[in-house]
């Protein structure tokens, strides 16, 4: 199975199927002497593991990242930082009725076509499990951008029907300072307690629900971004979509941008008192030809419902014959309060990369 990397320079390697012994990832190129904050990286760790509210599946994992290369005195040495996270809360017997089964949505058909075989057991690598080894890259490359005064925070924008008018926290960061992750992660209390509703009557039906999270960079300098095929938008649109469960990604005004008139949404320049160039509106969501602009860079992630939902389904199993099909085990109603700080990280994973590529053009 090739594509299990990302990055040129800050590159990540995952490795490891969800109920496996281990996941685990290889950092390479991870510059020397950063001073890592390893409380931080379990607490980024926490906000993704499953069991944290009533609102995500009741499985649970420790989620304790163990470092194996890579690291001296808690500094990087430069030398590729090897890290894996147990699995102990596996109940693979949940599965043993797919065994012959393709899901409907899953990537049961798919992975059996193209490689002949699959692991039932929860979908092995196309399981959402995977995504916690981002989660320790991006809490790295997090940490490194903070010392550029870089800073990436996401939020749920939505979930169904249910949407947070995103104007005021795109457009600065005075939020942040104030802003208490709720079980639903967003920002909005009222629009948070009706998400927070509808994912409960989801999960209560058997049903589940989508939604989208909006992630905000801050701070970074204008200029990144590689023409003509490794633009900054097309990198992080790239990344987003690797994420399980996504189904779209717009950056700025987006799709909305399609319905609008230039003379709209076109953002004009101006020097600031201290010299420094901005737009006043930022329609294009900090990217420009692909380049960063130095306004902050928003963007949102649609994600589909999860599949697995515990209602009867009609299929087919391998042997071509129509099946009946009902949902087992602990699964999560809506997926977007625990993506959040996936969203993050891998925004994180390629804004560093690109930085540091950017480092090595000019003095």
């Amino acid at each position: 199975m090739a594509s299990n990397s990302i990055g040129k320079i800050f590159t990540l390697t995952s490795f490891g199927e969800s109920h496996g012994a281990a996941i685990g990832g290889i950092i390479d190129g991870c510059p020397a002497g950063i001073e890592i904050n390893f409380e931080n990286i379990q607490l980024e760790l926490n906000r993704r593991k499953p069991g944290q509210s009533k609102l995500t599946t009741s499985r649970s994992e420790d989620d304790e990242v163990q470092f194996l290369s890579g690291l001296i005195d808690g500094k990087t040495s430069g030398a590729p930082i090897g890290f894996t996270i147990q699995n102990k809360n596996q109940h693979s017997s949940d599965y043993a009725h797919l065994k012959e089964t393709f899901r409907p949505s899953h990537a049961d058909y798919t992975y059996t076509t193209k490689y002949g075989l699959r692991d039932y057991r929860g979908g092995g690598r196309s399981s959402a499990r995977e995504t916690s080894i981002r989660v320790v890259a991006g809490a790295i490359a997090k940490q490194i951008l903070a010392q550029f005064n870089i800073e990436i925070k996401a939020f749920v924008s939505g979930v169904g029907k249910v949407d947070l008018d995103i104007t005021n926290y795109v457009q600065s960061n005075h939020w942040i300072a104030n802003y208490q992750e709720n079980e639903v992660r967003c920002p909005d209390e009222n629009i948070s307690s009706q998400m927070s509703e509808l994912i409960l009557h989801t999960k209560q039906e058997g049903d589940t629900v989508g939604g989208k999270i909006t992630c905000v960079c801050f701070g970074l300098p204008a200029g990144l971004g590689e023409p003509i095929f490794e633009k900054l938008s097309s990198q992080l649109a790239s990344a987003m979509m690797s994420i399980q469960a996504t189904k779209g990604f717009e950056y700025g005004l987006g799709f909305e941008a399609s319905k609008r008139f230039g003379s709209e949404i076109n953002d004009e320049f101006y020097a600031g008192e201290d010299g420094i160039v901005r737009t006043k509106t930022n329609n294009s969501g900090g990217i420009q030809g692909g380049i960063s602009n130095g306004m902050p860079v928003y963007f949102t992630v649609a994600f589909k419902p999860v599949s697995t939902i515990m209602k009867t389904q009609n299929s087919l199993d391998s042997a071509g014959n129509s099946i009946q099909i009902e949902g087992k085990g602990r699964h999560d109603a809506c997926v977007v309060p625990r993506a959040v700080p996936i969203v993050e990280a891998m925004a994180a994973l390629s804004i560093l990369d690109l930085f540091l590529q950017a480092r090595t053009r000019k003095l």
